[in-house]
């Protein structure tokens, strides 16, 4: 009897030609295209900083690079110096995966893989060239063959070394390796099988997974530090990306937190020298003051601290001295007898009894009276404290820690603050920058406070668009991190379910940008990118940007004004249906997509 085939539901006959996917499936004008991507970079001049979405980016010289490579090879050898640039390449692949999926999720699989190469041009590595390209994420197939033209790693390894008998583009080769590894869920490893290094017109490299390769075993030292445990730092398929892709902060790691405890959250050059002097000093018993402007996050390192300290298993309590009326103050820091004054019906303990063999920790210190400083430094330097109404000395054991938002020699100059308090507080001082000088923190905590604030107001918000990404990493934050919380929390619940928060979800009170930055235009050439209009009120603004200058003949009603405001909310729900991909979008409306995309720029939604 003639078997019959089985039958291929029309579902998952859709789901196998969605999965397979190869270079034909290639669409040049589906996002992201190379203009798209290059929009992502952004140059600030007055801050001194480059950037690609989120992602601090450097700008040096290819000989640069040159120098570095030669003298890792003279110090390491070739092998140790390929292995560690190999995986420094891997790291930037996987990073720049985890930008383009966080940025077009609804991207076409071809096209979100051929990003990879269109951001090795950008970055000005390579020139690349598909031969042949096939994947199938859900069987976890892949198959890649390109040719390489114009290797800056090529020209600076020849210019060293001249020609040789071993293939040269080991950052280029992790980077490919990183990016492919980072969409598939698993190890893919490119070998480079012609090399200009070695003499040929032009370098080609071929990537399969690591246990296709006949032999597997060839590479793994390149690409991790231990072969004989490989892990893939990557995502696996459907996995959920981060909002911003920025890497997480490593303050829990360095200062020894447990993994759920609230942290401190950066990678800047000075809040890695505030951890490190809280590091130095938590062992100690040593009064610490914390400097710093408003909402730096004084309360939160205190925290920190006394978690690290000997004193961790002890009470952490915590006064804001401001927020405590001055004829009340005393009792709150010493206690009070029952019977020291009205309404004192029971006896109770103050901040420093409380406190007792853990730490205290004074907020807004130079808020204090000239008569309450007094009694302060006393129980300093005495280590006993007297209830307000009581004849008893009563001996504490705290470790003092003081936060203020002004300058205390400032304060002692002007008369409103005792110079021994100041002395006895300044002991080791840790001054906290304001935000403005941690650029390079704000895409970490725009990540921390979207995960916390999604969860906590139970949205679907996928992440930040471009322009809300530019914004803040733009913007001075006068209120620091306290603003920059509100801020996300703000976008997180003006947002639409499903969609990115925009700079009109974030800046709705008058707020400025005060740095200018540059763009790349279709040229190729540096141009003034406009800050975005940071108003109450998107609407007025789009309606002026897209308005054209009144032709003669033509009336300046607010007809056309309205017809048009109209046609733009059309787009933008098209737009947001399609899940903000513009060439479905485009289709589902019977426009094409360089239609779309300049009517939806022009109303400054992208």
């Amino acid at each position: 009897m003639k078997k019959t085939p089985p039958r291929l539901s029309l579902a998952a006959l859709q789901d196998s030609l969605l999965q397979a996917r190869s270079s034909a499936d290639f669409d040049e004008g589906a996002a992201p295209t190379q203009r798209d991507l290059a929009e992502t970079l952004t140059f600030s001049p007055g801050d001194g900083r480059i950037w690609m979405n989120d992602q601090r980016m450097l700008l040096w010289q290819s000989s640069t690079y040159g120098s570095l490579r030669r003298e890792l090879i003279a110090s390491l050898g070739q092998e140790q110096a390929r292995s560690l640039l190999t995986r420094v390449g891997y790291a930037a692949g996987a990073r720049d995966a985890e930008l383009v999926r966080r940025m077009w999720p609804d991207s076409d699989p071809a096209n979100a893989f051929h990003a990879g190469p269109n951001l090795h041009r950008l970055e000005g590595m390579v020139r690349p060239e598909t031969i042949r390209f096939e994947f199938d994420i859900a069987r976890g197939d892949f198959f890649a063959d390109f040719w390489w033209h114009d290797s800056s790693e090529d020209d600076e390894h020849m210019a060293a070394f001249g020609i040789g008998t071993e293939p040269a583009c080991w950052m280029q080769v992790g980077y490919a390796s990183g990016y492919a590894s980072a969409f598939m869920g698993k190890l893919i490893i490119y070998r480079e099988t012609a090399c200009r290094s070695m003499g040929a017109e032009a370098c080609r490299i071929t990537g399969r997974p690591a246990d296709q390769w006949d032999d597997p075993e060839l590479d793994p030292h390149y690409f991790l530090p231990d072969a004989s445990a490989p892990r893939v730092r990557g995502f696996s398929p459907g996995a959920s990306l981060s909002a911003t892709g920025a890497p997480k902060a490593p303050a829990a790691t360095v200062l020894g937190l447990g993994a759920d405890a609230p942290e401190p959250i950066g990678i800047s050059s000075s809040f890695s020298a505030a951890c490190h002097l809280i590091q130095r000093v938590a062992p100690t018993q040593a009064t610490v003051l914390f400097t710093g402007a408003s909402g730096v996050g004084k309360e939160l390192f205190a925290q920190t601290l006394h978690r690290i300290s000997p004193r961790a298993q002890r009470p952490f309590v915590a006064i804001n001295c401001a927020a405590i009326p001055e004829t009340l103050i005393e009792s709150e820091l010493f206690g009070v007898e029952r019977g020291a004054f009205t309404g004192a019906t029971v006896s109770r303990p103050g901040r420093f009894e409380r406190a007792h063999e853990g730490t205290l920790f004074l907020d807004e210190v130079a808020s204090l009276s000239y008569v309450a400083q007094g009694k302060l430094l006393r129980a300093l330097q005495e280590r006993t404290v007297e209830r307000v109404g009581g004849t008893r000395s009563i001996p504490v054991n705290v470790r003092v820690l003081a936060a203020s938002n002004v300058d205390l020699r400032d304060e002692v100059r002007a008369g409103r603050f005792r110079e021994d308090l100041m002395f006895r507080l300044n002991v080791f001082p840790i001054a906290l920058p304001p935000l403005k000088e941690r650029r390079d923190d704000i895409p970490l905590l725009m990540e921390h406070f979207l995960q916390r604030y999604v969860a906590l107001h139970q949205r679907e918000v996928p992440g930040f668009t471009a322009r809300a990404v530019q914004a803040l990493l733009r913007y001075d934050f006068p209120g620091n991190i306290r603003e920059l919380q509100n801020l996300v929390e703000r976008g997180v619940i003006m947002a639409e379910p499903g969609e990115p928060i925009d700079v009109h979800h974030l800046f709705r009170g008058g707020e400025q940008l005060s740095h200018e930055a540059l763009g790349l235009d279709a040229s190729g050439q540096l141009t003034q990118v406009p800050a975005p209009v940071l108003t109450l009120d998107p609407e007025p603004t789009r309606n002026a940007r897209r308005s054209p200058p009144a032709a003669a003949g033509k009336g300046t009603g607010g007809g056309s004004d309205a017809h048009a405001a109209a046609e733009l909310q059309r787009y933008r729900k098209a737009w947001v249906a399609a899940r903000h991909n513009v060439a479905e979008a485009a289709r589902a409306l019977g426009l094409s997509r360089a239609q779309l995309a300049y009517r939806l720029k022009r109303g400054g939604l992208l």
